[in-house]
Formats: structure tokens, C-alpha cells, sequence
């Protein structure tokens, strides 16, 4: 199983983007995605999840500013990030608890690689 992130960039305040993660391999079903990020010297942290049924959670500093979704069919997860501020400046990283083929009762977290988000005038 791979996870394949993608959409990082350099935003200016109060822009926007949109990060992508694709999974694929030998994928039964998915149980829930989301994303964590690092900054500089700091701990990772969760920054949104979303379940196979769709329910989110959000980190308390992106609330009404981050958005996660899915799309089951692509085995995909976004994170549309709009009003961006320096803080969220970080590396972030997709997660995927998937139900493998050959042992569909056992979810493993899968992780993408970073993608680097640089929020900067």
C-alpha cells in the first residue's frame, strides 16, 4: 500500500490550497485518513480526520478555515486550506487506516510522504 501526497507550495497570507493523498495497493477498504503536520521544533499534530462514514475532526487552530474530504471511490483524501496564516507554515503528512486484501479484519495506518506547506509574503 502507497500513499501519494500531493499540492504543497509557498501561499502568501490568506491565500489557499488544496492537498491531495491518493492511496493504492492491495486496499480492502479504508477506515479513516486524514492529515498531521510538523513545524520546525515542534511535535507532529493532528490537523484534521475523516471517517469512512464522514465524520471530521479538526484541530481547534484550522476549525472554520480547513476543510477535509474523501472520496471513497479514489481512495483519496483533501484538505482544502483556505485563509492560510505563517503559523501553518509545516510539513504535512496523510495517514490511511487501511484493511489490506490478504487481512481485511486488521486496520495499519499507512503514511504518505510530506508535502511542505510555506504560508509567506
Amino acid at each position: 500500500v502507497q500513499l501519494q501526497a500531493s499540492g504543497g507550495g509557498l501561499v502568501q497570507p490568506g491565500g489557499s490550497l488544496r492537498l491531495s493523498c491518493a492511496a493504492s495497493g492491495s486496499i480492502f477498504s479504508i477506515a479513516a485518513m486524514g492529515w498531521f503536520c510538523q513545524a520546525p521544533g515542534k511535535q507532529r499534530e493532528l490537523v484534521a480526520g475523516i471517517s469512512s462514514g464522514g465524520s471530521t475532526n479538526y484541530a481547534d487552530s484550522v476549525k472554520g478555515r480547513f476543510t477535509i474530504s474523501r472520496d471513497n471511490a479514489k481512495n483519496t483524501v483533501y484538505l482544502q486550506m483556505n485563509s492560510l496564516k505563517p503559523e501553518d507554515t509545516a510539513v504535512y503528512s496523510c495517514y490511511a487506516d487501511v484493511r489490506r486484501v490478504d487481512d481485511p479484519q486488521t486496520p495499519i495506518r499507512f503514511w504518505g510522504q510530506g508535502t511542505q506547506v510555506t504560508v509567506s509574503s
